[in-house]
């Protein structure tokens, strides 16, 4: 994976719009992967699925909490992108206040079967979603890779550490501390 670049897709947004008045200020926007990844240092994180325990609990709000200690790392953005649609991802935002990730629904799951980790999850009644995996991306190209052990269709475990926002931020201080040395 790493020095590979990523897919280009068009992701369908909804995006808040205050012209709009009414309970559902929001329109769609269609927004690709270069207007994502194009002259940005990102971390990109993949889950299963909103709403779910380990992804609610654990993954989303420690990188959201720890996004100052990205940023001072030299990461310009955290995005998380799951195999749902944008009303599920922006729903699952705001109940978990989310205010530093930006949350990228790939409804189709184009971009997460483009970049091999789409996996059937029929087993918990999910149908196909992604592998858990991070990726730390330069300017559209994986530079550093974080993906679960057990890659496999209706795998009866959820591994996480590997792609946990302590395990990335751990590998790129210590970059950061072999380029000062």
């Amino acid at each position: 994976m790493i020095g590979r670049k990523v897919p280009d897709v068009t992701f369908r947004t909804r995006v808040r719009d205050e012209s709009i008045g009414g309970p559902n200020p929001f329109r769609w926007e269609d927004k690709t992967s270069a207007d994502y990844f194009a002259g940005k240092r990102v971390v990109l994180f993949s889950l299963p699925g909103a709403f779910t325990p380990t992804c609610s609990t654990f993954q989303l709000p420690d990188f959201e909490k720890l996004f100052p200690e990205f940023q001072a790392l030299g990461i310009d953005a955290i995005y998380c992108i799951s195999v749902n649609d944008a009303f599920v991802m922006n729903a699952w935002a705001k109940a978990q206040e989310i205010k530093n990730v930006q949350v990228i629904p790939d409804g189709s799951g184009a971009f997460t079967r483009r970049m091999g980790m789409l996996v059937a999850k029929d087993n918990l009644g999910f149908g196909m979603r992604s592998w858990r995996y991070a990726a730390v991306i330069n300017n559209g190209v994986v530079s550093k890779w974080f993906e679960e052990e057990g890659f496999s269709d209706n795998c009866e475990t959820d591994p996480y550490g590997a792609s946990s926002p302590q395990n990335i931020l751990a590998a790129l201080k210590s970059d950061a501390d072999a380029k000062a040395a």
